[in-house]
């Protein structure tokens, strides 16, 4: 049986746990609150935790805004980005785990370097160059590459962590039965650290869907803009839209929330122990 003073112990951890999740929430609460308030209760004094008279405006924000369009955008800017990136990533992972050297760990350096450089730094150069190649006709595909050179550094040192969890003895074996390298990394390697590799796609897919410094800078056209840049049409220079606001917010966070319940084992189990069981 526990000791007194270990089941003490153990109750305060949980209510400190407890309270360390209801702050971290409290901010979803409060978008989902605010929805459904009228827009002046919203800065009524003291401010009320539940909306007196709820109003749900779904269905308008859906119609007026264009969601399905700037969802769907959002969707196609966040799986190129992440099938970019875990094609041109995962060997560069799996090379930088598998090769070690000086040359390998300065390589290792200025990738940790590229993910340091803020998006509001390189939305200039990006710019220039697009419209000196042409890709300014193209702004989506602009913002797929531009989004893909962003999340590919994280990517990459996820996915060597991944690599490294792996035994070498397994791909050492797959050489001696005939495999060359590319083969041992295709049908060895990939398999065994499928686990870990989904759930770096899916943080990169999930970083895709909130990608905005790019998008707003490089598509000017609305039908071609992500959901994320539509919230900034309910923004005016005397008065904000704050209900509609968090309406369209709620709208677009909640799948991406259920998405992430639903995955919550796999991507831990992922992050935590690798590939091997």
């Amino acid at each position: 049986m526990l000791s007194e003073g270990s089941s003490w112990k153990r109750g305060l951890l949980l209510a400190l746990g407890l309270a360390l999740v209801a702050i971290y929430l409290f901010p979803l609460y409060w978008m989902y609150a605010t929805a459904l308030k009228s827009q002046s209760e919203i800065f009524a004094q003291p401010p009320t935790l539940w909306p007196r008279e709820p109003q749900l405006r779904l269905a308008e924000v859906w119609t007026r805004m264009k969601m399905d369009v700037a969802i769907g955008n959002s969707l196609l800017i966040a799986a190129g980005s992440t099938a970019l990136v875990v094609l041109l990533g995962t060997g560069c992972a799996y090379a930088l785990a598998r090769v070690r050297n000086r040359w390998m760990d300065a390589a290792l350096f200025l990738v940790l370097m590229m993910q340091v450089l803020p998006s509001s730094l390189m939305i200039t150069p990006i710019f220039v160059a697009y419209a000196q190649i042409g890709l300014t006709d193209m702004p989506r595909l602009g913002v797929i590459l531009a989004q893909a050179a962003k999340a590919l550094p994280l990517y990459i040192v996820l996915c060597r962590a991944t690599f490294l969890q792996v035994p070498r003895e397994l791909e050492e074996a797959a050489r001696v039965d005939g495999h060359s390298r590319l083969g041992a990394f295709l049908w060895i390697m990939v398999p065994l650290a499928r686990n870990g590799l989904l759930v770096c796609a899916i943080l990169i897919f999930m970083q895709g869907l909130g990608e905005y410094v790019y998008a707003r800078s490089l598509i000017a056209d609305r039908a071609y803009q992500p959901a994320t840049v539509g919230l900034q049409s309910f923004m005016g220079p005397n008065s904000s839209d704050w209900a509609g606001v968090m309406t369209y917010a709620a709208i677009y966070v909640t799948p991406i929330l259920i998405l992430f319940v639903l995955l919550q084992r796999q991507i831990v189990s992922g992050l935590t122990s690798g590939a091997l069981k």
